[in-house]
């Protein structure tokens, strides 16, 4: 068997890519992280992580562990729930960014509401923030979104890149503008995009203003341009086109869970671990 503390500690390096981002997330020192690597590895009798001085990766096996180790922990906290004797009851506001709405986290929330069916899910699709500030405001109890890397606060479910996105036949114009899909403003992908393109000294016009995920996928789809998204959430039938067009690297971007300190803390701390526990990734 085992031991969950050992596999909650190795999905954190397996989102973290980084054994110092994995101990910030967890709270423990870095040491004890590698410490747990290495237990877990004895234990499985494989080695699980390939280190080296600038990144850390996942060898065959530890891409397996990753599978094995989220429904583990998943079936640890759905017997852990059962058994506790405890049902929780109440109302959880929760909010989501709608690019990763899109992804397999309403699986996540429909399996959360049957495992917990006395609780009231109220779920709000919107720009991440938008949602910030509804949080702020005392009007969401949790709310998950994209963030700037290195931002102190909430818990940083995963670290995706940005990278830009278009048809397999989409062409660009060297010397003219780059037409730019983009959400309506504010916006932390709109702004991390121009930003990026004025420092490369690149024009742009806007071909499409959208305020939801949908619409950009729409507009990209018609070849009305090229946006930018993360590049796990990619959908199948658009390709990543940042190297073939020479545009700017977008750096990453951090899908973070950030709470209301004033909401009950039992189903907000509930819904944190499922969403924790479980890989939120595209839908297939």
């Amino acid at each position: 068997m085992f031991d969950p503390v050992l596999l909650r500690t190795f999905l954190a390096v397996v989102d973290t890519r980084s054994f110092t981002r994995a101990a910030q997330r967890l709270g423990i020192s870095q040491p004890t992280v590698s410490q747990h690597v290495r237990r877990l590895e004895q234990a499985a009798k494989r080695q699980l992580v390939s280190r080296d001085t600038r990144e850390v990766r996942l060898t065959d096996n530890g891409d397996a562990m990753a599978g094995f180790a989220r429904t583990i922990l998943a079936a640890h906290a759905e017997a852990d729930s059962y058994f506790s004797g405890s049902a929780m009851r109440g109302r959880l506001r929760f909010g989501a960014a709608d690019d990763l709405a899109i992804t397999t986290l309403p699986r996540i929330l429909r399996h959360f509401r049957q495992q917990n069916p006395q609780v009231n899910l109220e779920l709000t699709v919107d720009q991440s923030a938008p949602l910030h500030r509804r949080l702020k405001a005392g009007h969401l109890d949790l709310i998950f979104i994209k963030q700037n890397p290195g931002t102190t606060d909430g818990t940083v479910v995963a670290t995706d890149e940005l990278v830009w996105i278009g048809q397999e036949k989409t062409a660009l114009e060297p010397d003219q503008p780059v037409p730019l899909i983009a959400y309506q403003g504010p916006s932390l992908s709109r702004q991390i995009t121009i930003e990026a393109l004025e420092a490369a000294g690149r024009t742009w016009r806007i071909t499409c203003n959208t305020r939801e995920v949908n619409g950009v996928l729409a507009a990209v789809r018609a070849g009305l341009g090229v946006a930018v998204f993360p590049r796990s959430l990619i959908p199948t039938d658009l390709i990543k086109v940042t190297n073939r067009f020479g545009l700017p690297e977008l750096g990453h971007v951090d899908f973070t869970l950030l709470s209301n300190p004033s909401a009950a803390r039992e189903p907000v701390e509930a819904l944190t671990t499922a969403i924790l526990a479980r890989a939120v990734t595209r839908v297939p």
